[in-house]
């Protein structure tokens, strides 16, 4: 897993293309269920709506760990696909597009309808706040009582944090650091302990 933005914070706009209204959501997210609720209660808050689309992508937008749309009603493929493709371009990882629609009494056809649900999205993501995600790995490692010193500095350079200790027969240290990180933090341990070191990891990779 490489780093990758996510949409930092919600953002709105408003597009009018002709007489429909297309008012536009983009909400951070960071699962499935969080995206879903979301939906239920635009589509809640806007009943008179003639169509509530949708699209989510969670994880980075090159590597989604799940991504889904709806095209609410619209033709298949002129609503929620074009949305999702906006928030892959626009590297908007973790976030919800949602975008309502009331009909203005003129058909746009399909092209139409593809052209302004992506610039309904595009328009509100030019608006957007990202954030660099870091993803993370967690070690278990065990070290001499000599060496734990100079471990917590070599896991600081590299920008890691400690997250617990245990004094047995040797110094137990749980670390997370950034998983670029990782085999430098490794190779550098052992040169430091000369290959006494053990290095185990907690879990699979998690981001913050």
């Amino acid at each position: 897993m490489s780093p990758y933005t996510e949409l930092a914070a919600p953002v709105e706009h408003q597009l009018t293309e002709k007489n429909s209204e297309f008012l536009s959501f983009l909400l951070p997210v960071a699962s499935r269920d969080d995206a879903m609720n979301a939906v239920n209660q635009y589509r809640e808050r806007y009943r008179a709506a003639s169509h509530v689309c949708w699209a989510y992508i969670i994880g980075n937008t090159r590597q989604p760990e799940t991504q889904a749309f709806s095209d609410d009603g619209e033709p298949t493929g002129t609503a929620g696909k074009p949305m999702l493709h906006v928030l892959t371009e626009q590297e908007l990882g973790n976030s919800l597009a949602v975008v309502v629609r009331y009909f203005g009494g003129v058909k746009l056809g399909a092209g139409g309808l593809v052209r302004a649900y992506s610039a309904a999205v595009s328009q509100a993501a030019a608006l957007a706040q990202t954030t660099r995600v870091e993803p993370q790995v967690q070690l278990v490692i065990s070290i001499d009582f000599a060496l734990e010193a100079k471990t917590r500095q070599l896991l600081s350079q590299l920008g890691g944090q400690l997250l617990a200790t245990d004094y047995s027969q040797q110094v137990q240290l749980t670390v997370s650091l950034p998983m670029a990180a990782a085999d430098d933090f490794g190779n550098q341990l052992q040169n430091i302990s000369s290959g006494s070191a053990a290095v185990h990891p907690v879990s699979t990779p998690t981001s913050p």
